[in-house]
């Protein structure tokens, strides 16, 4: 009787190794390239908008608050908010006066401390507030606080002492509102934000394209009531005023001005072309909403009234580097629709860290430097890169 020797056994194949996308490879490239400069340029400039906060020259380096708070002044005292000793002149409704009333009898300087402090705590709270409803890793809810701390938007916000704080608590409240199965509350809360800053009020228009008829028209009651509240405060006569302000102000062409019409005078175009841009790039988000709202697809709890608002932002003839933070939250809420481990939650990382880089970006282009231009558009290409994002994650299904 024969043996025969066993067959040695062969090992099992092994799994290929896994190889990272090219999309998730840049967009981590870009994130610690955005970091490295932010170091960079932290290293070799002075951050004047850290440095200044503790600054008691209103009229030079708070001049927006400065503002604010002599037409709180003017309108306690009976005076014309739009004429006021302040530096520049108040582009805003006459609503924020209102509001603003109560620091009135405080001194300037006092009155800019409390509203910084009152500023940072609504920023931060609404950043956790987001990160809690979306239920967020610990990870990410600590990076996305951490990013927006270390941010150029909001430090430019605490410097100049900007309203984004109340605005971002606005448009929140009305995300969470929607979220929560209250369409009429978010639409009424987004429309008071509006008549704060009416530059917004192209996410009014996303119930409109959705054919959510009573959403729409809160949204609008909202706007004119508080709108209404605001003129009766400081006299009708405000009101047309603030419009004669508002429409006469011309594009300003600086650094961050990241809006299309800014960028379109920054490479020597009319500020029409931006706009006629900033047009087509707003009507053709609302287009594409509405299309996915037929299949069921963009939700107004998502994603899609961020993506409104980036191009409501892109379209307006003055949109400030700061006013990324209004869209902070709905690049968070990409993260939850995204797979985890997905080349589009890198790129997520990716635009928390590209607002680190700071406004002394622009100290580095020379006037005659024929790439200035383009090296000044960094914040315009921020911009857009935000709303690219919010607008094709504004499915309701996961990534894969």
């Amino acid at each position: 009787m024969s043996t025969t020797s066993p067959q040695p056994v062969a090992d099992p194949p092994r799994p290929p190794a896994r190889r990272w996308p090219a999309a998730r490879v840049g967009a981590v490239v870009l994130a610690v390239a955005a970091l490295a400069l932010t170091a960079v340029l932290h290293a070799t400039h002075h951050n004047w908008l850290v440095l200044g906060l503790s600054s008691t020259d209103m009229r030079e380096l708070h001049a927006d608050f400065d503002t604010f708070w002599h037409s709180a002044v003017a309108l306690t005292q009976g005076g014309d908010i739009y004429a006021t000793p302040a530096k520049l002149r108040n582009l805003n409704p006459p609503v924020l006066s209102l509001l603003l009333a109560p620091l009135a009898g405080l001194d300037v300087v006092v009155a800019y401390r409390v509203f910084a402090a009152l500023t940072l705590v609504l920023i931060a709270g609404a950043v956790l507030l987001v990160c809690r409803e979306l239920r967020l890793s610990w990870w990410w809810t600590a990076g996305a606080t951490l990013a927006m701390l270390a941010s150029s938007p909001l430090h430019g916000t605490l410097y100049l002492g900007q309203i984004y704080g109340m605005l971002l608590v606005g448009l929140v409240a009305g995300w969470l509102a929607e979220r929560r199965g209250h369409p009429l509350l978010a639409a009424a809360l987004y429309g008071v934000t509006v008549a704060l800053k009416p530059s917004l009020a192209p996410v009014l228009l996303l119930p409109a394209v959705q054919q959510r008829w009573r959403p729409f028209w809160a949204g609008i009651g909202g706007a004119v009531v508080a709108t209404l509240v605001g003129a009766l405060a400081a006299g009708p006569s405000s009101a047309l005023e603030w419009l004669r302000i508002g429409f006469g102000e011309p594009v300003p062409d600086v650094l961050d001005n990241a809006a299309l019409p800014g960028e379109a005078v920054r490479l020597g175009l009319p500020s029409a072309v931006g706009t006629v841009l900033g047009a087509v790039v707003l009507i053709g988000t609302l287009v594409w909403l509405a299309r996915r709202t037929r299949t069921g697809a963009a939700d107004p709890a998502g994603t899609a009234p961020w993506a409104v608002l980036a191009a409501s932002l892109l379209m307006s003839p003055i949109s400030w580097h700061n006013y990324l933070l209004l869209l902070w939250p709905g690049v968070l809420a990409v993260v939850a629709v995204s797979a985890a481990g997905s080349a589009r939650r890198a790129w997520v990382a990716a635009l928390l860290a590209l607002p680190l880089i700071p406004v002394s970006w622009g100290d580095l282009w020379a006037p005659d430097d024929p790439w200035t231009p383009v090296g000044r558009s960094l914040y315009c290409a921020i911009l857009l890169a935000y709303w690219i994002t919010l607008l094709t994650s504004a499915d309701r299904s996961t990534e894969p």
